[in-house]
């Protein structure tokens, strides 16, 4: 399959890239060091990603940004990180990429931990993955031309764990490379209005 891979640079899309490059063509996009420029946050950019690959079987998202505050200090502003990013910026993903998405293709979108499993400064994460499920079920019964779409909910990983432990504190860590196979079973599943919970 032709896959789009976006986020690919990051922790879990190295992963997920390791997992498909010899079975599959894929295109890597994100902000650096990909094959192709993408900022989620931004429709034009976007759009121009789409114009770029033209159709294609897949579509994974790895990427989208979120900021850790106590609900004291979230502001309106800090709380848009989130929402640009990790919100409508996936949904976007998805609503402009409807056109490029081959019959019977997919969407692969990305959650998180935090919405099952409170941390504290984690609302505004919560929320954008929250969200983001819910457009995943939602969106599964209305896809055109048999198009699937699912969602991929890891906890924190082994990787990053020095990183974010802090906001971990007991949480048990999984490797990258066990999330990824949840992207595999995603996109080369036949599955759809699925959440992939990787917590353990």
């Amino acid at each position: 399959m032709k896959v789009l891979l976006i986020g690919a640079s990051g922790t879990i899309g190295k992963e997920i890239y390791g997992c498909l490059k010899d079975h599959h063509e894929v295109i890597r996009a994100g902000r650096n060091g990909s094959d192709i420029q993408v900022d989620i946050t931004d429709e034009a950019s976007i759009q121009q990603m789409y114009k770029q690959t033209g159709i294609v079987d897949a579509v994974i998202n790895a990427s989208g940004r979120a900021g850790f505050s106590p609900i004291t200090e979230l502001t309106p502003e800090k709380n848009e990180v989130g929402l640009n990013s990790k919100l409508k910026g996936q949904i976007n993903l998805v609503l402009l990429g409807i056109p490029y998405v081959a019959d019977g293709g997919s969407f692969t979108l990305t959650t998180g931990v935090m919405m099952d499993d409170p941390i504290p400064q984690g609302t505004s994460a919560a929320m954008a993955n929250g969200a983001v499920r819910s457009f995943v079920k939602a969106s599964a019964i209305e896809m055109p031309r048999s198009i699937r779409i699912n969602a991929v909910s890891p906890t924190v990983l082994e990787e990053s764990f020095e990183k974010l432990g802090s906001y971990f504190r007991g949480f048990q860590p999984v490797p990258g490379k066990k999330v990824a196979q949840a992207y595999v079973k995603s996109l080369e599943g036949k599955q759809t209005g699925e959440h992939y919970e990787v917590y353990e």
